[in-house]
């Protein structure tokens, strides 16, 4: 999402491409980039604990920023975008791609 869209008018056009693209349930991959540190990585785990998500995580070259992966099944769309909201309010620093 760009710095200058509007958050909710971002999340209603991925609303609209999600309901367009796949049948729900689906599987749906989430990506995000962290500072690389233990406790970035373990929030973002934690918010997908218990959904039976598949994690993979990477660092980068110079080891600063870590890619996370997150491939789980979803009930809906507005679940999807929920997780992403949980994510950029209780993670500091997160990208979402």
């Amino acid at each position: 999402m760009s710095e200058k869209q509007n958050p909710e008018e971002f999340y209603k056009k991925l609303r609209e491409k999600l309901e367009d693209t796949s049948l729900w349930p689906s599987e749906y991959l989430y990506k995000f980039i962290v500072p690389s540190s233990s406790q970035k990585i373990a929030e973002v785990e934690n918010i997908f604990d218990n959904m039976g998500a598949v994690i993979n995580t990477k660092a980068s070259s110079k080891g600063t920023y870590t890619s996370i992966s997150v491939n789980v099944k979803m009930k809906d769309p507005d679940q999807v975008i929920e997780k992403y909201k949980e994510v950029g309010e209780k993670v500091e620093g997160v990208i979402s791609l």
